[in-house]
C-alpha cells in the first residue's frame, strides 16, 4: 500500500474489509464492496479486501490489497444459492489479517467470511462492523426457505447484536432485525450512485443507446439487471415474457437460470456489462423490473432511478426506502404462485407503458438519486464511524 495516499490522521486506521466474493461476480453487495473500497482508500484509509475467487487487482493495485479465501462452492451447486464454504486455510488467512488490522467490516452477517471474521475479530479484540443487506428471502423451497429463519435467528441476529456497530443499507432490512437489542444504535446509510456514469437520455438519445446495443428501436423494452437467481425472480420473469410477446424483455447479469435457455424471441440477454455500458441498456429501456422480494434495497434500483427509469417492483422492496416510494410501482410478490405474480406484474407494464415518461420525469428521477444516494456522503458517514471505533479501541 502506498503511504502516499494516507493523511497523517489517518495513516493508523487500518481497514479489513470481507464479502462472500469479489466485484467480478457482479451482485450488488460485491459492486458496494468495490466501491467501498475505492472510497474509503481515496479518504486515507489502508484496506484489506479479503472475499473469495480471483484476487484481480480491481485497477486499484497501490490503493488497497485483495486477498483470495479458498471455498468450495457446493451450496450454491446444491441448493442453488451463493454461499461460499470456506476452506480452514481461509480460516487462518482471516485470523492473520484480523490480527493486523485495526477494524474489521464485514457485509451480512449470514455469510461465512462474516462469521469467522466475527470470531476472529472477537479473539483479537479488534471492533465488528456489520453492513447488512438483506432481511429474509422467502424462498420457494420451504427447505431453503427454513433454513434461512434458523440462521437468521441463530446466527445473523447474535451477530448483529454483539458487533460494535450494524450499518443497514435499507429500511426494509433495518425493520426486520429492529427487535435486537444494540451494542451501540444502528446506522442507515443507503448505497451511493455515480451520477456521472447513471444519467437520463437525453431527448432523442434513446433509440441511439438501442442501435449501440443491437436493440430494435420501435418496441418497448423491459429491463432486468442482477443475478439470474431464484430470489431475483426469474420464474416470474420467464412466464412474463412468454405471455408478453408484445414487450422485449433485457436481462444484464449472469447466473444458473440463464433467461437464453428460455428459447424465446423477445428476451436478449447481456452478460458482463457495467459502468457506463450498463448505464446504456438503463437509457435504451422503457421500465425495470424487478419481481424479487425481502432483498432490502437493491443498487440496481438506485442506479434505474439515476438513468430515469420508471421502475416496477415488489411491495416490500418500493417501501425499503421511504423517500424513493413515490417514484416506484409495487407489486405483490407472491414466491409460492408465479403466475399470478407475473399476471400483476404484467398489469402494471400496460399501465406503465400506457403513459410514455417524459424528459421532465427522467430528470426529476435523476436529481432524486443524486441527492439521496450519494457515495461521497455515504463513504463520509463510513469513514466517521470506522474512525470513531478506531479512536475508542486505542484508549
Amino acid at each position: 500500500m502506498a503511504s502516499g495516499l494516507m493523511s497523517p490522521a489517518d495513516q493508523s486506521v487500518r481497514l479489513l474489509m470481507l464479502s462472500h466474493y469479489f466485484e467480478e461476480r457482479r451482485g450488488g453487495i460485491e459492486i458496494v464492496a468495490a466501491a467501498l473500497a475505492r472510497e474509503l482508500t481515496s479518504l486515507g484509509f489502508g484496506l484489506v479486501w479479503l472475499a473469495t475467487g480471483e484476487a484481480q487487482d480491481g485497477g486499484q493495485p497501490a490503493r488497497y490489497r485483495r486477498g483470495s479465501l479458498a471455498a468450495s462452492s457446493v451450496a450454491e451447486k446444491l441448493l442453488r444459492i451463493p454461499y461460499p464454504i470456506l476452506y480452514p486455510s481461509a480460516w487462518r488467512t482471516i485470523f492473520r489479517e484480523t490480527a493486523r488490522n485495526d477494524v474489521i467490516l464485514v457485509h451480512d452477517a449470514l455469510y461465512m467470511t462474516s462469521i469467522i471474521a466475527y470470531l476472529a475479530a472477537r479473539a483479537n479484540r479488534k471492533p465488528l462492523v456489520v453492513v447488512q443487506h438483506v432481511g429474509f428471502v422467502p424462498y420457494a423451497s420451504p427447505l431453503v426457505r427454513n433454513l434461512m429463519k434458523v440462521a437468521n435467528r441463530c446466527v445473523a441476529a447474535p451477530i448483529l447484536r454483539r458487533a460494535d456497530k450494524v450499518i443497514f443499507v435499507s429500511q426494509l432490512t433495518m425493520r426486520h432485525f429492529a427487535g435486537i437489542r444494540w451494542q451501540r444504535t444502528p446506522a442507515l446509510v443507503f448505497n451511493g450512485v455515480d451520477p456521472h456514469i447513471f444519467s437520463p437520455a437525453l431527448e432523442g438519445s434513446q433509440a441511439s443507446a438501442r442501435r449501440s446495443l443491437g436493440l430494435p428501436v420501435d418496441v418497448s423494452i423491459a429491463l432486468f439487471v442482477g443475478r439470474f437467481v431464484e430470489k431475483k425472480g426469474l420464474h416470474v420473469l420467464e412466464r412474463m415474457a412468454r405471455m408478453r410477446s408484445d414487450v422485449l424483455f433485457a436481462f444484464a447479469g449472469h447466473g444458473p437460470l440463464d433467461p437464453e435457455r428460455w428459447g424465446l424471441p423477445n428476451v436478449r440477454v447481456y452478460a458482463g456489462l457495467s459502468g457506463a455500458t450498463l448505464a446504456t441498456l438503463y437509457r435504451a429501456s422503457d421500465v425495470l423490473l424487478l419481481p424479487s422480494a425481502g432483498e432490502g434495497f437493491p443498487l440496481v434500483m438506485q442506479e434505474a432511478l439515476a438513468c430515469g427509469l420508471a421502475i416496477i417492483c415488489g411491495t416490500d422492496t418500493a417501501g425499503a426506502d421511504s423517500g424513493a416510494t413515490p417514484f416506484l410501482k409495487g407489486v405483490e410478490v407472491d414466491p409460492g404462485d408465479p403466475d399470478q405474480t407475473a399476471y400483476l406484474f404484467s398489469e402494471e407494464i400496460t399501465r406503465v407503458l400506457a403513459h410514455p415518461e417524459t424528459e421532465a420525469g427522467r430528470r426529476e428521477r435523476f436529481e432524486f438519486a443524486k441527492t439521496r444516494y450519494s457515495w461521497a456522503a455515504s463513504c463520509g458517514t463510513y469513514a466517521s464511524i470506522l474512525r470513531g471505533l478506531r479512536i475508542d479501541q486505542a484508549r
